[in-house]
C-alpha cells in the first residue's frame, strides 16, 4: 500500500519556504503557487542603488497534485523592478548557476524531509548546469 502525501497548509509551507533564505516573494505568492527570485549579479554597480539592474533567476513553484513543479527562468531584473527573459552574459553564468543549484538542492531537501513532497522540473523550466 503506497503512502499518500498530504500537502501542508499554505501558512505552514510559507514558514518553511521563508527559512530557505531571502528568495521568497511572499506578497506575490498564493496558496499552491509560490514565487522566488534571486538578484545574483549586479549589471552595473556604478549606478545608484535604486537604478541598479541584476542578472539572476526566478522560480514559479506550482502545486500539482501531491508534488510541486518548478519552473525556473533566467534573465535580467531591470530598473523598473521587472524580470525580463534574457540570456546571461558569460561572466554572470557561473555565479547565477551556483546560487540556483544551491537553492534548488535546499528546496528539494526541505520539502522531502519536512513534508515528503517531491519537486519536478516543469516542462518550460530553464536547465541549469
Amino acid at each position: 500500500m503506497s503512502k499518500v502525501t498530504k500537502i501542508p497548509t499554505h501558512f505552514r509551507l510559507l514558514t518553511s519556504l521563508r527559512a530557505l533564505g531571502p528568495y521568497l516573494r511572499e506578497s506575490q505568492s498564493k496558496e499552491g503557487s509560490y514565487l522566488f527570485d534571486c538578484l545574483g549579479v549586479c549589471v552595473n554597480d556604478k549606478k545608484s542603488p535604486e537604478e541598479r539592474e541584476f542578472w539572476g533567476w526566478w522560480l514559479e513553484l506550482e502545486q500539482q497534485d501531491n508534488q510541486f513543479a518548478a519552473r525556473y527562468r533566467i534573465g535580467k531584473y531591470n530598473s523598473l523592478g521587472e524580470w525580463v527573459d534574457e540570456a546571461l552574459p558569460k561572466k554572470a553564468v557561473a555565479d547565477v548557476n551556483r546560487i540556483q543549484n544551491s537553492f534548488h538542492q535546499s528546496l528539494l531537501t526541505m520539502l522531502k524531509n519536512e513534508y515528503e513532497i517531491d519537486v519536478v522540473l516543469h516542462d518550460e523550466s530553464v536547465e541549469f548546469v
